[in-house]
């Protein structure tokens, strides 16, 4: 029997007063999950992403992507009747999220310390470039500072090269992760406790956090990692390789897969040569034995050396761009991670699908993203009991 709720997290309301992409990130996988998240834009502006690109009709695709499954209001949180408004939405709230600058919300007077006097329970979730604590808390921050500061653009790129930043915004994708962990953990200890807390996540943190082998380079052997291109520190052949058609990658991270490796490409006298017969040889080695592999490689196509390199049980995989990726059977198709979505101006799109699945409770895209104040009378209606006629007034002041 198919399950009759709309998502794993149906019940969890969420007052998203989010931005750009972090918060909107993590806001999104909280919808398509079920939540119901209601976006807080600024009365009159809205998203700054609402004004960024690639756009169809007229309609940010950058915004409608992120935005996806959730419903729309505005406030002008300056205003004290709009200011009001808010505190009444959290009375019937379990989270509230936000990416200003620390110090914006408390000056407001909507900090955590206030909201959990009205409800305990209030779990408070905030993103920021470095945090709310620390001496760095004050600087302002985007996914490129956190980048910079957590020694990710140092070790990407290649020997010789500038310091570089990933093809996205990693950066902020891992603090909206993060900061839904962290939420996640907070609604699950609220369980026992009653009680909400805060969730402090700074971009920085979370790009430092996921540099695992790197850190511990410099922590163990005191050496700074530096850029090496595709190569990985801690295991070789782990690399792009060059084939007759273009260039694809291979993983070989222990040595059971460098015999497999070495079988598929008859080179079998190389496992034990002394050069490269475990793991930390081979990784000292790797500028010898890159040639060896790609003498090999070079004489096959992308996909021929996927082929021969794939049925020895190795991973092994072709670069692909993003047409590829879209078109991919496997990944567009089967795992569904690009999907249809109809909007009431941009019309049909696709838009990326969620990465999580769940078996009872799949994650989905139910409705578009809201056009700015979509739901300023359904949700200030239902939930505040407010009329249509002290709408209207507050959108004269411009206080919605």
């Amino acid at each position: 029997m198919a399950n009759a709720r709309k998502g794993a997290l149906e019940g969890l309301r969420v007052l998203d007063l989010t931005r750009v992409l972090a918060g909107p990130f993590c806001t999104m996988m909280f919808a398509d999950m079920g939540a119901e998240v209601i976006k807080i834009e600024e009365a009159g502006k809205g998203d700054d992403t609402r004004q960024m690109g690639p756009f169809k009709n007229g309609e940010s695709a950058y915004f409608m992507n992120l935005n996806r499954n959730k419903k729309g209001i505005t406030l002008n949180l300056k205003n004290p009747k709009a200011k009001a408004i808010f505190l009444d939405l959290v009375k019937k709230a379990d989270i509230v999220i936000e990416n200003f600058r620390p110090g914006t919300m408390e000056k407001l007077g909507l900090g955590y310390e206030e909201l959990k006097k009205i409800n305990p329970a209030i779990i408070y979730a905030a993103i920021s470039g470095f945090g709310h604590t620390g001496r760095y808390s004050q600087r302002p921050g985007y996914d490129i500072i956190s980048q910079a500061m957590s020694g990710l653009m140092s070790t990407t790129g290649w020997p010789g090269g500038e310091p570089t930043r990933t093809g996205t915004a990693m950066g902020d994708v891992l603090g909206g992760l993060s900061c839904a962990i962290g939420i996640l953990s907070a609604v699950f200890n609220r369980t026992s406790t009653g009680l909400g807390q805060k969730v402090d996540v700074a971009l920085v943190d979370s790009a430092v956090a996921s540099l695992e082998i790197i850190n511990m380079i410099y922590l163990v052997e005191g050496r700074i990692p530096q850029r090496i291109g595709n190569r990985y520190e801690s295991t070789y052949p782990y690399d792009s390789f060059r084939a007759s058609d273009g260039s694809l990658v291979i993983g070989v991270a222990n040595d059971k897969l460098w015999a497999q490796l070495c079988e598929a490409m008859d080179l079998q006298h190389l496992i034990n040569d002394i050069r490269f017969a475990r793991v930390r040889d081979r990784v000292a080695n790797h500028a010898e034995l890159k040639p060896l592999i790609e003498e090999w490689t070079t004489r096959f196509t992308v996909d021929e050396v996927c082929e021969k390199v794939s049925a020895a049980g190795v991973p092994c995989a072709p670069i692909l761009n993003i047409e590829q990726v879209v078109n991919d059977p496997h990944i567009g198709g089967d795992r569904e991670m690009f999907v249809d979505m109809e909007h009431p101006v941009a019309g049909k799109l696709k838009v990326t699908g969620s990465h999580i699945k769940l078996s009872d409770t799949p994650a989905g895209v139910r409705t578009p993203s809201p056009a700015l104040g979509q739901n300023n009378e359904e949700i200030l209606g239902s939930l505040l009991g407010m009329t249509s006629e002290a709408i209207a007034a507050l959108r004269a002041e411009g206080a919605v």
